[in-house]
């Protein structure tokens, strides 16, 4: 199991990259993200996403401290300051239950301290969710580009036009939007 935690949310500032955290957590293969403040706002939007396009994904709610605490699995941080992520993703493939720590704000030391691996994405400044894509990506070595989510939409492939398939109200026939 690959769950991802999002620390330091603030959902007045934070609302768009949360939800593409959750975004990018599901479609590239996790199975659910905690968020260690409230917000029903992208509770909503995330249970809509999978509502339709489908797949076994949640989103949650916990403090951080709380999910370190009680965490029973490896707990991977994804910071510019670990150990590249090409030296270590054969490793933590192995393993079971993960983690994957992610933070909008500045992280406190506890984090890094507490977590099995400190894992850089490039050692630059950059964006968590780009860092979560990447590490998403290598974990599964591209596999999860190809999972069916099995939803009520499916995108029919196009150069030029964005077409899908209404699965749920039995329309096989391609829509273009």
């Amino acid at each position: 199991m690959l769950t991802v935690l999002r620390m330091g949310h603030r959902p007045q500032r934070d609302k768009r990259i949360t939800t593409h955290v959750c975004l990018v957590a599901r479609a590239f293969g996790a199975d659910a993200v905690i968020v260690d403040k409230p917000d029903k706002t992208l509770e909503k939007t995330v249970q809509h996403v999978v509502e339709q396009w489908g797949g076994d994904f949640s989103v949650t709610f916990s403090s951080w401290r709380s999910v370190l605490n009680n965490w029973k699995g490896t707990i991977v941080h994804l910071t510019m300051y670990g150990l590249p992520l090409e030296d270590k993703i054969a490793d933590i493939r192995k393993l079971n239950n993960i983690l994957i720590v992610i933070g909008a704000e500045k992280v406190p030391r506890e984090v890094f301290d507490r977590a099995h691996f400190n894992i850089s994405v490039t050692s630059q400044p950059h964006s968590e969710v780009a860092a979560l894509a990447l590490f998403l990506d290598r974990y599964f070595q591209g596999t999860e580009l190809q999972k069916d989510f099995e939803g009520n939409l499916k995108i029919i492939p196009s150069d030029k036009n964005k077409l899908f398939n209404d699965v749920a109200n039995q329309n096989r026939e391609a829509k273009v939007i």
